[in-house]
Protein backbone atom coordinates (compact mmCIF):
# COMPACT_ATOMS: atom_id res chain seq x y z
CA UNK A 1 0.00 0.00 0.00
CA UNK A 2 3.16 2.40 0.44
CA UNK A 3 3.89 3.03 -3.25
CA UNK A 4 -0.37 2.51 -4.13
CA UNK A 5 -1.18 5.47 -7.05
CA UNK A 6 -4.56 6.86 -6.10
CA UNK A 7 -4.61 9.21 -9.04
CA UNK A 8 -4.85 7.54 -12.29
CA UNK A 9 -2.87 8.80 -15.78
CA UNK A 10 -6.11 10.55 -17.14
CA UNK A 11 -6.80 11.92 -14.26
CA UNK A 12 -2.98 13.18 -13.95
CA UNK A 13 -4.34 14.37 -17.91
CA UNK A 14 -7.01 16.48 -16.80
CA UNK A 15 -5.48 17.79 -13.96
CA UNK A 16 -3.36 19.39 -16.77
CA UNK A 17 -6.57 21.12 -18.13
CA UNK A 18 -8.24 22.51 -15.13
CA UNK A 19 -8.69 25.74 -15.01
CA UNK A 20 -10.43 27.50 -10.98
CA UNK A 21 -13.92 28.41 -11.46
CA UNK A 22 -15.77 29.43 -8.52
CA UNK A 23 -18.54 31.89 -7.90
CA UNK A 24 -19.16 33.84 -4.52
CA UNK A 25 -22.82 35.61 -3.84
CA UNK A 26 -23.01 35.84 -0.57
CA UNK A 27 -23.03 39.39 1.13
CA UNK A 28 -21.61 38.79 4.06
CA UNK A 29 -18.83 37.17 2.27
CA UNK A 30 -18.22 39.92 -0.74
CA UNK A 31 -18.62 42.84 1.16
CA UNK A 32 -17.55 41.95 5.01
CA UNK A 33 -15.18 38.86 5.10
CA UNK A 34 -13.54 39.42 1.57
CA UNK A 35 -12.20 43.01 2.24
CA UNK A 36 -11.18 42.04 5.90
CA UNK A 37 -9.26 38.75 4.20
CA UNK A 38 -7.45 41.68 1.62
CA UNK A 39 -5.50 43.47 4.59
CA UNK A 40 -4.86 40.15 6.46
CA UNK A 41 -3.22 38.76 3.82
CA UNK A 42 -0.76 41.72 3.31
CA UNK A 43 0.27 40.60 6.76
CA UNK A 44 1.85 37.22 5.63
CA UNK A 45 5.38 37.47 4.17
CA UNK A 46 5.46 36.38 0.45
CA UNK A 47 7.77 33.76 1.09
CA UNK A 48 4.86 32.21 3.20
CA UNK A 49 3.42 28.97 1.24
CA UNK A 50 -0.18 29.48 0.67
CA UNK A 51 -0.46 25.20 1.57
CA UNK A 52 1.15 25.77 5.09
CA UNK A 53 -1.37 28.82 5.51
CA UNK A 54 -4.82 26.18 5.03
CA UNK A 55 -2.98 23.31 6.93
CA UNK A 56 -2.12 25.55 10.06
CA UNK A 57 -6.28 26.28 9.90
CA UNK A 58 -7.03 22.59 9.60
CA UNK A 59 -4.88 21.94 12.49
CA UNK A 60 -6.84 24.94 14.82
CA UNK A 61 -10.05 22.89 13.92
CA UNK A 62 -8.54 20.06 15.42
CA UNK A 63 -6.77 21.18 18.21
CA UNK A 64 -10.35 22.77 19.09
CA UNK A 65 -11.71 19.05 18.43
CA UNK A 66 -9.13 17.73 20.81
CA UNK A 67 -9.41 20.28 23.43
CA UNK A 68 -13.13 20.38 24.05
CA UNK A 69 -12.91 16.27 23.86
CA UNK A 70 -10.82 16.64 26.99
CA UNK A 71 -13.06 19.17 29.25
CA UNK A 72 -16.21 17.82 27.30
CA UNK A 73 -15.57 14.19 26.39
CA UNK A 74 -19.25 11.99 27.09
CA UNK A 75 -20.79 15.85 25.72
CA UNK A 76 -22.78 16.24 29.70
CA UNK A 77 -20.73 18.75 30.38
CA UNK A 78 -23.63 21.76 29.60
CA UNK A 79 -25.94 19.78 31.32
CA UNK A 80 -27.77 20.97 34.41
CA UNK A 81 -25.90 19.11 37.64
CA UNK A 82 -22.27 18.59 35.94
CA UNK A 83 -18.90 20.38 35.81
CA UNK A 84 -19.29 22.84 32.71
CA UNK A 85 -16.10 23.63 30.84
CA UNK A 86 -14.05 26.70 31.85
CA UNK A 87 -14.81 29.84 30.35
CA UNK A 88 -11.70 30.50 28.99
CA UNK A 89 -12.12 27.27 26.86
CA UNK A 90 -14.82 28.68 25.18
CA UNK A 91 -13.04 31.79 24.93
CA UNK A 92 -9.90 30.06 23.42
CA UNK A 93 -11.89 28.02 20.81
CA UNK A 94 -13.96 31.37 19.47
CA UNK A 95 -10.74 33.11 18.49
CA UNK A 96 -9.44 29.67 17.26
CA UNK A 97 -12.45 28.97 15.36
CA UNK A 98 -12.52 32.59 13.59
CA UNK A 99 -8.89 32.50 12.76
CA UNK A 100 -8.77 29.08 11.37
CA UNK A 101 -11.99 30.29 8.98
CA UNK A 102 -9.50 33.65 8.20
CA UNK A 103 -6.61 31.74 7.59
CA UNK A 104 -9.42 29.32 5.10
CA UNK A 105 -10.33 32.62 3.08
CA UNK A 106 -6.62 33.90 3.08
CA UNK A 107 -5.07 30.50 1.87
CA UNK A 108 -6.12 31.36 -2.08
CA UNK A 109 -5.16 35.10 -1.88
CA UNK A 110 -1.66 34.36 -0.43
CA UNK A 111 -1.56 31.56 -3.56
CA UNK A 112 -2.86 34.61 -5.86
CA UNK A 113 -0.20 37.30 -4.57
CA UNK A 114 1.83 35.18 -4.75
CA UNK A 115 1.61 33.92 -7.85
CA UNK A 116 1.77 30.03 -6.82
CA UNK A 117 -1.87 29.40 -7.83
CA UNK A 118 -2.14 25.39 -8.51
CA UNK A 119 -4.76 23.16 -8.58
CA UNK A 120 -2.92 21.09 -5.86
CA UNK A 121 -3.49 23.61 -3.78
CA UNK A 122 -7.31 23.99 -4.40
CA UNK A 123 -7.29 20.00 -3.76
CA UNK A 124 -5.37 20.22 -0.60
CA UNK A 125 -7.80 23.26 0.44
CA UNK A 126 -10.93 21.40 -0.39
CA UNK A 127 -9.71 18.18 1.12
CA UNK A 128 -9.03 19.17 4.50
CA UNK A 129 -12.32 21.42 4.30
CA UNK A 130 -14.08 18.41 3.74
CA UNK A 131 -12.39 16.62 6.92
CA UNK A 132 -13.16 19.82 9.31
CA UNK A 133 -16.76 19.16 9.25
CA UNK A 134 -17.31 16.66 11.35
CA UNK A 135 -14.49 18.41 14.24
CA UNK A 136 -16.60 21.70 13.34
CA UNK A 137 -20.04 20.33 14.28
CA UNK A 138 -18.71 17.75 16.45
CA UNK A 139 -17.19 20.90 18.71
CA UNK A 140 -20.49 22.94 18.59
CA UNK A 141 -22.27 20.13 20.28
CA UNK A 142 -20.54 20.61 23.51
CA UNK A 143 -22.39 24.09 23.66
CA UNK A 144 -25.61 22.57 23.91
CA UNK A 145 -24.45 18.72 24.89
CA UNK A 146 -27.24 16.07 25.84
CA UNK A 147 -29.21 15.92 28.65
CA UNK A 148 -32.74 17.45 29.90
CA UNK A 149 -31.25 20.58 28.36
CA UNK A 150 -29.38 19.34 25.19
CA UNK A 151 -29.57 17.53 22.00
CA UNK A 152 -30.08 13.82 22.35
CA UNK A 153 -26.96 12.11 20.19
CA UNK A 154 -29.28 10.69 17.95
CA UNK A 155 -30.48 14.09 16.60
CA UNK A 156 -27.15 14.98 16.83
CA UNK A 157 -25.86 12.44 13.96
CA UNK A 158 -28.76 13.21 11.69
CA UNK A 159 -27.36 17.26 12.39
CA UNK A 160 -24.40 15.94 11.45
CA UNK A 161 -25.42 14.30 7.97
CA UNK A 162 -27.36 17.27 7.38
CA UNK A 163 -24.02 19.18 7.08
CA UNK A 164 -22.07 16.63 5.23
CA UNK A 165 -24.68 16.50 2.39
CA UNK A 166 -24.83 20.33 2.67
CA UNK A 167 -21.04 20.19 1.75
CA UNK A 168 -20.85 17.48 -0.49
CA UNK A 169 -23.85 19.02 -2.18
CA UNK A 170 -21.14 22.25 -3.75
CA UNK A 171 -19.01 19.84 -5.13
CA UNK A 172 -21.71 17.55 -6.78
CA UNK A 173 -22.59 21.06 -8.81
CA UNK A 174 -19.08 21.46 -9.62
CA UNK A 175 -18.90 17.94 -10.82
CA UNK A 176 -21.84 18.53 -13.06
CA UNK A 177 -21.33 21.91 -13.79
CA UNK A 178 -17.79 22.81 -13.78
CA UNK A 179 -18.41 25.85 -11.58
CA UNK A 180 -18.19 25.82 -8.01
CA UNK A 181 -20.94 27.54 -6.15
CA UNK A 182 -19.44 28.77 -2.37
CA UNK A 183 -22.60 27.66 -0.33
CA UNK A 184 -23.75 30.57 1.93
CA UNK A 185 -24.25 28.89 4.53
CA UNK A 186 -20.46 28.38 5.52
CA UNK A 187 -19.44 31.99 6.14
CA UNK A 188 -22.62 32.83 8.48
CA UNK A 189 -22.31 29.60 10.03
CA UNK A 190 -18.53 30.21 10.81
CA UNK A 191 -19.40 33.75 11.96
CA UNK A 192 -22.31 32.99 14.39
CA UNK A 193 -20.58 30.13 15.92
CA UNK A 194 -17.49 32.01 16.49
CA UNK A 195 -19.40 35.05 18.20
CA UNK A 196 -21.76 31.64 20.29
CA UNK A 197 -18.63 30.60 21.64
CA UNK A 198 -17.45 33.92 22.95
CA UNK A 199 -20.78 34.68 24.57
CA UNK A 200 -21.01 31.18 26.15
CA UNK A 201 -17.82 32.21 27.69
CA UNK A 202 -19.25 35.48 29.38
CA UNK A 203 -23.22 34.35 29.71
CA UNK A 204 -22.47 30.60 30.79
CA UNK A 205 -24.29 27.50 29.39
CA UNK A 206 -26.95 27.73 31.99
CA UNK A 207 -28.31 30.66 29.61
CA UNK A 208 -28.75 28.28 26.87
CA UNK A 209 -31.32 26.57 28.90
CA UNK A 210 -33.77 29.29 29.14
CA UNK A 211 -36.50 29.40 26.21
CA UNK A 212 -35.55 31.70 23.21
CA UNK A 213 -39.25 32.63 22.23
CA UNK A 214 -41.99 30.92 24.43
CA UNK A 215 -41.21 27.61 25.00
CA UNK A 216 -38.74 27.21 21.78
CA UNK A 217 -35.27 26.99 23.34
CA UNK A 218 -31.97 27.47 21.88
CA UNK A 219 -31.45 23.90 21.26
CA UNK A 220 -34.32 23.93 18.87
CA UNK A 221 -33.38 27.19 17.95
CA UNK A 222 -29.75 25.55 17.04
CA UNK A 223 -31.53 22.15 15.26
CA UNK A 224 -33.50 24.44 13.31
CA UNK A 225 -31.52 27.14 11.88
CA UNK A 226 -29.12 23.89 10.36
CA UNK A 227 -31.85 22.60 9.10
CA UNK A 228 -33.54 25.64 7.83
CA UNK A 229 -30.26 26.57 5.80
CA UNK A 230 -30.23 23.37 4.32
CA UNK A 231 -33.81 23.14 3.29
CA UNK A 232 -34.30 26.35 2.42
CA UNK A 233 -30.76 28.19 1.35
CA UNK A 234 -28.14 25.02 0.41
CA UNK A 235 -30.68 22.76 -1.29
CA UNK A 236 -32.57 25.33 -3.64
CA UNK A 237 -29.75 27.23 -4.66
CA UNK A 238 -27.98 24.18 -5.84
CA UNK A 239 -30.76 22.91 -7.65
CA UNK A 240 -31.24 26.26 -8.89
CA UNK A 241 -27.16 26.56 -10.48
CA UNK A 242 -28.13 22.82 -11.68
CA UNK A 243 -31.09 23.50 -13.77
CA UNK A 244 -29.47 26.84 -15.34
CA UNK A 245 -26.72 24.90 -16.44
CA UNK A 246 -29.23 22.19 -17.66
CA UNK A 247 -31.29 24.62 -19.90
CA UNK A 248 -27.76 26.60 -21.01
CA UNK A 249 -27.21 23.03 -21.98
CA UNK A 250 -24.02 23.40 -20.18
CA UNK A 251 -23.85 20.09 -18.13
CA UNK A 252 -21.06 17.51 -17.96
CA UNK A 253 -22.88 14.88 -17.60
CA UNK A 254 -26.17 14.08 -19.69
CA UNK A 255 -27.83 11.30 -17.83
CA UNK A 256 -29.62 11.11 -14.75
CA UNK A 257 -27.58 8.46 -13.43
CA UNK A 258 -24.44 10.06 -14.46
CA UNK A 259 -25.33 12.92 -12.68
CA UNK A 260 -26.49 11.14 -9.43
CA UNK A 261 -23.04 8.57 -9.04
CA UNK A 262 -21.78 11.25 -6.79
CA UNK A 263 -24.05 10.66 -3.53
CA UNK A 264 -24.02 6.51 -4.04
CA UNK A 265 -21.48 5.98 -1.87
CA UNK A 266 -22.67 8.63 0.83
CA UNK A 267 -25.81 7.45 0.65
CA UNK A 268 -24.82 3.90 1.94
CA UNK A 269 -22.19 5.05 4.04
CA UNK A 270 -25.65 6.81 5.91
CA UNK A 271 -27.66 3.97 5.10
CA UNK A 272 -24.76 1.41 7.01
CA UNK A 273 -24.02 3.68 10.22
CA UNK A 274 -27.17 4.53 10.40
CA UNK A 275 -28.21 0.68 10.49
CA UNK A 276 -25.47 0.07 12.85
CA UNK A 277 -27.28 2.83 15.47
CA UNK A 278 -30.70 1.16 14.92
CA UNK A 279 -29.29 -2.63 15.61
CA UNK A 280 -26.70 -1.98 18.23
CA UNK A 281 -26.83 -4.46 20.83
CA UNK A 282 -25.24 -2.35 22.91
CA UNK A 283 -26.65 1.30 21.77
CA UNK A 284 -23.44 2.16 20.66
CA UNK A 285 -23.89 5.95 19.78
CA UNK A 286 -24.89 6.33 23.71
CA UNK A 287 -21.59 4.36 24.39
CA UNK A 288 -19.63 6.32 22.00
CA UNK A 289 -21.37 9.19 20.38
CA UNK A 290 -17.88 11.10 19.61
CA UNK A 291 -16.15 8.20 18.18
CA UNK A 292 -19.19 7.09 15.91
CA UNK A 293 -19.14 10.80 14.68
CA UNK A 294 -15.45 10.61 13.92
CA UNK A 295 -15.62 7.62 11.90
CA UNK A 296 -18.57 8.80 10.27
CA UNK A 297 -17.01 11.81 8.86
CA UNK A 298 -13.66 10.53 8.46
CA UNK A 299 -15.45 7.93 5.80
CA UNK A 300 -16.97 10.88 4.32
CA UNK A 301 -14.32 13.25 4.25
CA UNK A 302 -12.26 10.24 1.63
CA UNK A 303 -15.71 9.73 -0.11
CA UNK A 304 -15.78 13.34 -0.90
CA UNK A 305 -12.20 13.46 -1.77
CA UNK A 306 -12.25 11.09 -4.23
CA UNK A 307 -15.32 13.17 -5.68
CA UNK A 308 -12.79 16.26 -6.11
CA UNK A 309 -10.53 14.77 -7.50
CA UNK A 310 -12.78 13.38 -9.98
CA UNK A 311 -14.32 16.81 -10.93
CA UNK A 312 -11.08 18.53 -11.14
CA UNK A 313 -9.82 16.13 -13.09
CA UNK A 314 -13.36 15.94 -15.22
CA UNK A 315 -13.14 12.17 -15.01
CA UNK A 316 -15.86 9.98 -13.93
CA UNK A 317 -16.68 9.35 -10.13
CA UNK A 318 -16.21 6.01 -8.31
CA UNK A 319 -19.67 4.42 -8.17
CA UNK A 320 -18.38 2.91 -4.75
CA UNK A 321 -15.87 3.40 -2.00
CA UNK A 322 -14.05 0.48 -0.62
CA UNK A 323 -13.99 2.05 2.96
CA UNK A 324 -17.93 0.77 2.87
CA UNK A 325 -16.49 -2.92 2.54
CA UNK A 326 -15.26 -3.12 6.45
CA UNK A 327 -18.00 -1.18 7.53
CA UNK A 328 -20.55 -3.59 5.81
CA UNK A 329 -18.87 -6.63 7.34
CA UNK A 330 -18.71 -4.71 11.19
CA UNK A 331 -22.87 -3.97 10.49
CA UNK A 332 -23.53 -7.62 9.64
CA UNK A 333 -21.30 -9.34 12.54
CA UNK A 334 -22.74 -6.35 14.71
CA UNK A 335 -26.54 -7.39 13.45
CA UNK A 336 -25.18 -11.26 14.40
CA UNK A 337 -25.03 -10.55 18.13
CA UNK A 338 -21.82 -9.14 19.97
CA UNK A 339 -20.82 -8.57 23.45
CA UNK A 340 -20.41 -5.20 24.22
CA UNK A 341 -17.12 -4.94 24.66
CA UNK A 342 -16.49 -6.74 21.57
CA UNK A 343 -18.82 -3.42 19.87
CA UNK A 344 -16.86 -1.34 21.27
CA UNK A 345 -13.18 -2.80 20.15
CA UNK A 346 -14.65 -3.02 16.32
CA UNK A 347 -15.78 0.30 16.40
CA UNK A 348 -12.57 1.70 17.40
CA UNK A 349 -10.52 -0.98 15.43
CA UNK A 350 -12.89 0.93 12.26
CA UNK A 351 -12.35 4.13 13.49
CA UNK A 352 -8.16 3.85 13.64
CA UNK A 353 -8.72 1.89 10.31
CA UNK A 354 -10.45 4.67 8.16
CA UNK A 355 -7.92 7.82 9.69
CA UNK A 356 -5.14 5.57 8.48
CA UNK A 357 -6.18 4.93 4.91
CA UNK A 358 -8.13 8.67 4.74
CA UNK A 359 -4.60 10.06 5.73
CA UNK A 360 -2.73 7.56 3.29
CA UNK A 361 -5.05 8.38 0.58
CA UNK A 362 -4.00 11.91 1.37
CA UNK A 363 -0.44 11.72 1.48
CA UNK A 364 -0.35 9.35 -1.33
CA UNK A 365 -2.41 11.97 -3.74
CA UNK A 366 -0.39 14.82 -2.63
CA UNK A 367 2.69 12.47 -3.59
CA UNK A 368 1.61 11.46 -6.87
CA UNK A 369 0.81 15.22 -8.27
CA UNK A 370 3.56 16.61 -7.00
CA UNK A 371 6.17 13.71 -8.71
CA UNK A 372 4.13 14.58 -12.07
CA UNK A 373 3.94 18.42 -11.65
CA UNK A 374 7.50 18.78 -10.69
CA UNK A 375 9.29 17.71 -13.41
CA UNK A 376 6.62 20.64 -15.50
CA UNK A 377 7.54 23.04 -13.35
CA UNK A 378 11.39 22.42 -13.87
CA UNK A 379 10.89 22.71 -17.78
CA UNK A 380 8.81 25.58 -17.03
CA UNK A 381 11.11 27.38 -15.21
CA UNK A 382 13.49 26.29 -17.23
CA UNK A 383 11.67 28.14 -20.52
CA UNK A 384 11.17 31.31 -18.31
CA UNK A 385 14.99 31.58 -17.18
CA UNK A 386 15.97 31.13 -20.89
CA UNK A 387 13.02 33.66 -21.98
CA UNK A 388 14.57 36.50 -19.83
CA UNK A 389 18.40 35.88 -20.99
CA UNK A 390 17.28 36.46 -24.69
CA UNK A 391 15.17 39.50 -23.30
CA UNK A 392 18.09 40.72 -21.13
CA UNK A 393 20.75 39.68 -23.81
CA UNK A 394 18.36 42.02 -26.58
CA UNK A 395 18.28 45.15 -24.64
CA UNK A 396 21.55 44.41 -23.54
CA UNK A 397 22.96 44.50 -27.55
CA UNK A 398 19.90 47.32 -28.50
CA UNK A 399 21.81 49.41 -25.72
CA UNK A 400 24.86 49.30 -27.50
CA UNK A 401 24.14 49.80 -30.77
CA UNK A 402 22.08 53.05 -29.70
CA UNK A 403 24.94 54.13 -27.75
CA UNK A 404 27.74 53.28 -30.62
CA UNK A 405 24.80 55.04 -33.11
CA UNK A 406 25.08 58.21 -30.48
CA UNK A 407 28.70 58.29 -30.58
CA UNK A 408 29.22 58.41 -34.36
CA UNK A 409 26.36 60.78 -34.68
Amino acid sequence: MAGYEYVSPEQLAGFDKYKYSALDTNPLSLYVMHPFWNTVVKVFPTWLAPNLITFSGFLLVVFNFLLMAYFDPDFYASAPGHKHVPDWVWIVVGILNFTAYTLDGVDGKQARRTNSSTPLGELFDHGLDSWSCVYFVVTVYSIFGRGSSGVSVFVLYLLLWVVLFSFILSHWEKYNTGILFLPWGYDISQVTISFVYIVTAIVGVEAWYEPFLFNFLYRDLFTAMIIGCALCVTLPMSLLNFFRSYKNNTLKHNSVYEAMVPFFSPCLLFILSTAWILQSPSDILELHPRVFYFMVGTAFANITCQLIVCQMSSTRCPTFNWLLVPLFLVVLVVNLGVASYIESILLYTLTTAFTLAHIHYGVRVVSNLQQYWFPLLLINSEMKVRENFKRSLLIIVAGRIWGYSLNIG
